[in-house]
């Protein structure tokens, strides 16, 4: 493997992005603006890759990518590519991940981690030996550069919300409502792994242990397929994943979590709805309003007592020293930005990035929990093997940091 030398460097950073659909653009798009708002490492877009030759030439050009490519596994051992981002599906992470991080290539990759326990494990194992070398890996839920969020994880590690005692996540969508909605990758089981259980309740799950700072420990859960064809070009195509999941989980701390997730919720666009309740206060939010946290001091004499709505939007919170005059809003693209500069910065100091890919493994095992959980009549499941928090890499860099 060889090592990375920042400090040996005299070029800027290479990067190459793989995948250039949904998660490309929206990554090309990060990496195109982070260096204006905020001060990171030198890099360069090198190169995009994709499987079709013409569209991922007219991605590279129309995103800032200096070329394009299709052959993953010859960007990866260029000597001029440092980062390799992958944005490409779910079944791919694994074999990517691998062999960039063997090549001494620092590695991002989109949620969630792998389609299989085993591939995450894979990835995780690879990772801890790169980082013994230096090499930096990071999975990217971004959801936790929200701003609003990140506000949120300060007051509850400050005390605000005193005890937790339970949470309800609820991430909704509405884009598989119509049954006539066509086939895609991301209804088959051997190419997506799962639907809406691994899709956004990873989101879901991964904000419940990033917010309270917890551990699932038990979990109970039911998946449900609504429409079981959708139209394919050869004709009509059995869906093989779920549509909406719903669990339970018990933390180690003691607080319950409920999590329902669908992509059939009718009326509901993009919808991560987070209820936190403890005995000294609650906070809610929605990613629909992204700009707002909602949040009650229990602390305060009841008759002054009603939730109260922040506006995100002041230097003083986290990341937003970087943007605009205070009270003007920032969307769901900076939330990547946020992440490449997280992601960046851990390079160049040497600091690990959070989420890592053992963060990234506990998701998983607590998805699959629920899929067995699900398959045994939503029995309740132990998670005697889930990672804990003293396994995890700590993160060195709070998000108020990114500011």
């Amino acid at each position: 493997m060889t090592t990375p030398d920042p400090s040996a460097r005299p070029r800027p950073l290479g990067v190459a992005a793989i995948g250039y659909a949904f998660m490309g653009k929206a990554h090309s798009n990060a990496w195109r603006n982070v260096a204006s708002f905020f001060d990171v490492p030198a890099f360069e877009q090198k190169v995009l890759v994709g499987r079709d030759a013409a569209q991922v030439a007219e991605a590279a050009a129309k995103y800032g990518w200096a070329e394009s490519a299709t052959d993953w596994r010859s960007v990866i051992n260029r000597d001029d590519i440092d980062i390799i981002d992958i944005c490409a599906p779910g079944w791919m992470h694994a074999e990517i991940a691998i062999a960039a991080l063997a090549a001494g290539k620092h590695v991002l990759v989109e949620k969630p981690l792998a389609n299989t326990i085993g591939e995450a494990r894979a990835m995780t194992e690879a990772a801890a030996a790169a980082r013994a070398h230096g090499v930096q890996s990071m999975i990217g839920f971004n959801y936790r550069r929200v701003p609003a969020l990140a506000l949120a994880r300060e007051l509850i590690a400050e005390g605000r919300l005193g005890t937790v005692r339970h949470v309800r996540a609820a991430y909704l969508q509405d884009w598989l409502s119509d049954e006539n909605s066509p086939m895609t990758w991301r209804l088959r089981k051997d190419t997506a792994g799962s639907g809406a259980l691994g899709d956004i309740a990873s989101h879901a799950i991964d904000q419940i242990l990033y917010l309270l700072g917890d551990t699932v420990t038990e979990v109970s859960g039911r998946l449900h397929t609504f429409v079981t064809t959708r139209p394919g070009p050869d004709g009509p195509e059995e869906v093989t994943v779920d549509d909406a999941a719903w669990a339970t989980l018990g933390l180690g701390s003691g607080a319950i979590a409920s999590v329902e997730v669908s992509r059939v919720a009718t009326g509901q666009k993009n919808s991560l709805k987070l209820e936190i309740y403890g005995d000294k206060g609650t906070i809610l939010f929605d990613l629909e309003a992204l700009n707002e946290l909602g949040f009650l001091d229990a602390t305060t004499p009841v008759r002054e007592q009603g939730f109260r709505r922040i506006l995100v939007n002041e230097p003083e919170h986290p990341y937003l020293a970087a943007w605009w005059p205070q009270g003007h809003i920032i969307g769901w693209e900076h939330t990547f930005t946020h992440q490449i500069r997280d992601f960046l910065t851990a390079i160049s100091t040497g600091e690990a990035p959070s989420p890592s890919f053992e963060e990234g493994l506990a998701v998983q095992q607590v998805l699959a929990a629920i899929e067995e959980s699900a398959n045994a009549k939503s029995s309740l499941v132990q998670l005697s093997d889930t990672i804990q928090l003293d396994d995890v890499v700590p993160p060195t860099a709070t998000a108020s940091e990114g500011a």
